[in-house]
């Protein structure tokens, strides 16, 4: 029947009905916090172009781990910053430094009231700032990396780590550290793929966060962001090889690309809202130009929307507070 005897808008009339009508919810549960803990410091520090966003002393990392549980937030990533760099990446390997420090602090902390997941690359703990070991002639070689992803895996899961994040893009990744972890006796600990991971402008700020010596691109092993069927195909070949769980990096820009993953796959699939997404929403919102806690949620939900079941996203705890206010 036309109308007037069809009125959609009767669905729309208060915000009671409204919410029963919803046909995508966000939960706390499924939000992820990245977090990132530098060496050397005794306070936490603000990352200029991540308003709101601090590179974390391990006190204050701890103390950040804590309000993220009692928000609710359903898990937290975590990003090394050492003090000093090395060609192959050494601090990322070492059970002392300082990323597998933050991962026995924050386990201790917290245990099993959330996951606790932990980035599985080499950029971070590089000079020159690429996610893998340098050939004679300056490109990634992929095999060699390979063998230091292994190793890192181990670390982290010796640390007590719930969930490792490969997330190179190295071919092969991740079926070399699901069989390392399991010849290490760590078959509980779970793989999330970074399969689909574009060469994108959008993480402009994260790498100020991490402190990035990355002199360059990665263009030749990050993704071509004009390319859908092979983001497919990675993430066919990191299901085959074990993962757990895979993800789509960066969610906004590519949501067409987290719908074709989820009708493509059995296993969870998650979404990280990168730093250059939060950014410029935050910049927007400082200059009076959007209402900020609106866009917030609108842009969360249009990734859960896309297909995401889990969305990493530095507004994390502050979603989590207001979806349980709302809720």
């Amino acid at each position: 029947m036309p109308y007037p005897e069809i009125r959609p808008r009767r669905l729309r009339r208060n915000a009671a009905v409204r919410r029963l009508v919803s046909e995508t919810r966000l939960d706390p549960a499924e939000l992820v916090l990245p977090m990132f803990v530098r060496e050397g410091l005794t306070e936490p520090r603000a990352v200029a172009s991540l308003p709101g966003v601090l590179q974390h002393s391990r006190d204050s990392l701890r103390k950040a781990a804590v309000e993220a549980v009692q928000a609710g937030v359903g898990g937290l990533m975590l990003f090394g910053v050492p003090t000093g760099r090395d060609a192959t990446g050494s601090g990322g390997l070492d059970p002392d430094g300082i990323l597998n420090v933050a991962i026995r602090d924050v386990v201790a902390e917290v245990g099993d009231a959330t996951v606790v997941m932990s980035d599985l690359c080499l950029d971070e703990f590089t000079s020159h700032g690429h996610c893998g070991l340098l050939a004679p002639d300056g490109t990634v070689d992929n095999d060699a990396t390979l063998e230091a992803y292994a190793r890192m895996a181990v670390a982290q899961a010796d640390a007590g780590i719930h969930m490792v994040g490969p997330s190179g893009m190295m071919d092969g990744q991740v079926g070399v550290v699901r069989r390392a972890l399991d010849a290490a006796g760590h078959q509980d600990v779970a793989v999330l793929a970074y399969a689909v991971k574009y060469a994108s402008a959008f993480f402009g700020p994260f790498r100020d966060a991490v402190e990035s010596a990355l002199e360059g691109d990665r263009r030749a092993y990050q993704q071509d962001p004009a390319n859908l069927r092979e983001s497919l195909r990675e993430v066919e070949l990191d299901v085959a090889e074990g993962a757990d769980l895979v993800m789509v990096k960066p969610a906004l820009p590519y949501l067409d690309v987290v719908s074709a993953v989820r009708a493509a796959v059995d296993v969870p699939v998650a979404a990280y809202q990168v730093s250059g997404e939060y950014a410029m929403v935050e910049a927007a919102a400082a200059n009076g130009w959007v209402d900020r806690e609106r866009v917030m949620l609108e842009t969360l939900t249009s990734i859960r929307r896309a297909g995401a079941q889990i969305i990493l996203t530095y507004w994390a705890v502050e979603a989590a507070k207001l979806l349980r206010e709302r809720y």
